[in-house]
């Protein structure tokens, strides 16, 4: 199969070029062309005549969104849409990777795939955005919503506790009262592979299955690389942020089950499988 995969050089995308190998890959990053240039877009798009379309760039900088919102929707609503044209122009699928901040965060039980959006933050904002933009414009597509993603070489929560833990000084501060889906880049590729053959459609989450806060999947991490330093719980209102983080960031993966698809790793499983295949992180 012939697969575009955009933001190439990210964590996943390097992740998705490892597990997607057997194919015919255009990887694709910032300097290769402007998604906010639809001509660029197209041209690329026409060139290489991708029967599949991995769309993961992004700008994922939670916090710096808030003071350039321009920049945000510019890469991901815009170059979403211009993206989405081009594909829906040469037959190509459309795979884009979203995340759990289109929501709120105020539920009191994990979301499912059809409950309203509704994201506090404009990260959250233009990339609810670049979801409508694919549903308008490219009816053969599939959005996949992750959270909590870490993956080989990071930068990720588990690359931060790595570093952290393996200094001295003072019990660390991690934030208890946030809870999620600590979900494993490879993990998330390795299903991305298997969904190429799969004409799944719509809008699916597909994190890690089982839930933590911040502060267990931190104690997850110290006890599976052996870090010595202490850890101590906190709450979010002691580290006030740009962007308000969502309480609760857990996804349901109702698509999967309804497809009678298997589901994702529980996600003890996958931060082991990961510190076996890359113990340097």
């Amino acid at each position: 199969m012939r697969i575009l995969i955009t933001g190439a050089r990210g964590m996943l995308g390097r992740h998705l070029a490892q597990t997607c190998g057997g194919h015919e890959l255009l990887l694709a990053d910032i300097d290769d062309f402007d998604l906010a240039d639809p001509s660029a877009v197209d041209a690329a798009v026409a060139a290489f005549r991708p029967e599949t379309t991995l769309h993961c760039a992004a700008m994922t900088a939670v916090d710096l969104a808030e003071s350039d919102p321009d920049a945000a929707f510019r890469a991901n609503a815009v170059g979403s849409a211009n993206l989405a044209r081009a594909c829906r122009r040469r037959s190509s699928r459309l795979i884009a990777i979203s995340t759990d901040y289109v929501f709120s965060g105020d539920l009191d039980r994990p979301y499912h795939e059809w409950d309203v959006t509704g994201p506090r933050t404009v990260y959250g904002a233009s990339k609810l955005a670049g979801e409508e933009a694919v549903r308008v414009h490219c009816p053969d597509h599939l959005i996949c919503r992750l959270a909590w993603l870490y993956g080989a070489g990071g930068p990720s929560f588990v690359h931060t506790m790595l570093k952290l833990g393996a200094e001295d000084g003072p019990p660390l501060r991690v934030v208890r009262d946030q809870i999620g889906n600590p979900t494993s880049a490879l993990a998330v590729s390795e299903r991305l592979a298997e969904l190429l053959a799969v004409p799944a459609a719509g809008t699916m989450h597909l994190t890690c299955s089982g839930e933590a806060s911040w502060y267990d999947f931190a104690k997850e991490i110290f006890t599976l690389w052996g870090l010595k330093r202490e850890l101590t719980p906190c709450a979010t209102a002691e580290y006030p942020r740009p962007a308000p983080r969502p309480a609760n960031s857990r996804l349901e993966k109702r698509l999967l089950r309804l497809l009678r698809l298997p589901g994702m790793p529980d996600w003890r499983d996958a931060l082991r499988t990961f510190r076996e295949r890359y113990p340097e992180g």
